[in-house]
């Protein structure tokens, strides 16, 4: 069982691996968990290295590889890149949103799905409050539960602003050799592009830069209760 500080420790290594795909430096384990010397991070990294939950990788500094989580992680600890704005179903009928507050539903995103071919307005939904009037959205149905610990449900509608660049560690709808879309977490690195889903029973998929083109970024979402 880890003690606070050593989860902590960890949740943090775990998260600059995923986001930028290099450890920390010492002076920024120390900031993040506000302690005073380094001498503690040593300790730590030692425990945790004995644990079995981190490996030192030989001949590389600073390098460190997270070898598994605690098991009373949650999916925030481990997926806090994302919070998304869940708004629920059962709108009030009364309120009729105009046509410029309104976002077009045009099918359903899977693996497997081509975006290209869901060009057919299905349905119409409220534009969130929290988002710009003037952007261009759309909003997709998902299917499937590869999303799940990123708390994206299968029935949830995203909403999805277009846009065909992302930073490091963003939800997008990426489509795959011109005619496969995913809704995944993004990581690029170098020539390499992965593709995550937050549910650890689906693999990271890797491709080549032109492989993958961005279509929007997953800014929002309706569930329905």
């Amino acid at each position: 069982m880890l003690t606070k500080k050593q989860k902590n420790l960890l949740l943090f290594i775990n998260k600059k691996l995923r986001s930028s795909g290099v450890s920390p430096s010492y002076e920024e384990m120390k900031q993040s968990l506000n302690l005073k010397s380094k001498s503690g991070i040593h300790r730590l990294i030692s425990a945790l290295e004995e644990r079995g939950f981190i490996k030192r990788l030989a001949h590389k500094a600073r390098a460190l590889e997270v070898i598994k989580l605690p098991e009373t992680a949650s999916a925030n600890d481990i997926y806090n890149n994302f919070s998304p704005s869940v708004i629920k179903g059962g709108l009030d009928e009364e309120q009729v949103p105009s046509d410029e507050d309104e976002v077009p539903v045009l099918g359903k995103i899977a693996a497997g799905t081509p975006v290209e071919a869901i060009q057919n307005e299905v349905a119409r939904i409220p534009l969130p409050n929290n988002l710009e009037k003037n952007g261009d959205y759309f909003g997709l149905k998902v299917q499937g539960d590869s999303m799940i610990e990123a708390g994206i449900h299968e029935g949830d509608t995203v909403i999805i602003r277009r846009t065909d660049t992302a930073d490091n560690g963003k939800i997008v709808v990426a489509l795959i050799d011109e005619h496969e879309a995913m809704l995944k977490r993004i990581r690029k690195k170098g020539k390499v592009v992965a593709l995550e889903s937050a549910n650890r029973n689906y693999e990271t998929k890797i491709f080549g830069p032109d492989r993958v083109k961005v279509q929007g970024v997953l800014v929002s979402l309706y569930r329905n209760f």
